[in-house]
C-alpha cells in the first residue's frame, strides 16, 4: 500500500489543483474584463452566429496587454487588450479578429476549454508523482526528469488541439462567408505581434505548432475540400 502512497497523494493533489484552478481562473476573468462593443467586430461576429445558428456571440476583453485570444472553461470567449489595440492600430484586420474569435469557439465546441483545466491539474499531479518517485532514485536530476517529460506531454497535447481548433475555425469561417485567407494571414503575423526576439520563443507561441506547419495544415483541408466539391 505504501508504495501507491505518492500515486494517490498526486490524484489528491491534481484534483485540489483543478478545483482552485477554476475558481481562480474565474475571479481573474470576471474581475479584468468587460463585453467587447465594437460595431465592426459584432458585424463580423454576427456572420459567425449566424452560420451556427445562433442569436449572438459575447465576446469580452480581457484587460491585458499580452496579444492573446482564451476560451474560459465556461464557454466565454475573451479577446486581450494587447490584441485589440493591434487592431485598433490596423495592424490586424477585422476578419483576422474574426479568425481568432472563431479559434477559440474551436476550443469551446471541441471541449479544449475544459479540458485544459483537467489537463493542467493531471499533468501537476503527473509532475508531482514523478518527482516523488523519481526523486527517490535520482535525487538531483529525477526533478528536472519529471519536469522534461510533463512539459513535453503538455506541449503536444496542446499542439493537438490547436490543430483541431484551427480545422474548426477555417470550417467556421468558410460556412460564414468570410473565408480561410485572413486565419492564414494572421499566422504570418504572430511572431511580430508577440514581439518574438531572435532565439526567444514568445509564450503564446510555445505549445502551438509553427506557423509554416498551421498554414500548411490549412492549405490541405482547403485542397481536401475543393476535391470534395
Amino acid at each position: 500500500m505504501l508504495k501507491f502512497t505518492p500515486i494517490l497523494l498526486a490524484l489528491l493533489y491534481g484534483l485540489a489543483m483543478y478545483r482552485v484552478s477554476v475558481w481562480r481562473t474565474h475571479r481573474e476573468l470576471d474581475a479584468k474584463s468587460t463585453e467587447l462593443a465594437d460595431a465592426r467586430l459584432k458585424h463580423l461576429t454576427d456572420q459567425l452566429a449566424a452560420a451556427l445558428g445562433l442569436a449572438r456571440i459575447p465576446v469580452y476583453i480581457y484587460e491585458i496587454d499580452p496579444v492573446n485570444g482564451l476560451a474560459a472553461p465556461d464557454g466565454r470567449i475573451f479577446i486581450t487588450r494587447g490584441f485589440y489595440r493591434k487592431y485598433r492600430n490596423g495592424e490586424v484586420t477585422g476578419e483576422e479578429m474574426a479568425s481568432v474569435i472563431a479559434h477559440e469557439l474551436g476550443h469551446v465546441a471541441l471541449g479544449h476549454a475544459r479540458r485544459r483545466m483537467l489537463d493542467f491539474s493531471g499533468q501537476n499531479a503527473l509532475r508531482t508523482a514523478l518527482v516523488m518517485v523519481l526523486g527517490r532514485i535520482i535525487p538531483v536530476a529525477g526533478v528536472w526528469i519529471a519536469n522534461a517529460l510533463t512539459g513535453l506531454l503538455a506541449a503536444r497535447l496542446s499542439r493537438g488541439d490547436e490543430y483541431e481548433a484551427d480545422e474548426y475555425a477555417a470550417a467556421l469561417l468558410t460556412k460564414a462567408g468570410i473565408g480561410v485567407a485572413p486565419q492564414k494571414s494572421l499566422f504570418t503575423k504572430l511572431e511580430k505581434l508577440t514581439q518574438s526576439r531572435a532565439g526567444v520563443t514568445p509564450a503564446w507561441l510555445m505549445s502551438h505548432p509553427r506557423t509554416e506547419e498551421r498554414i500548411a495544415a490549412l492549405d490541405r483541408l482547403e485542397a481536401r475540400w475543393n476535391a470534395q466539391s
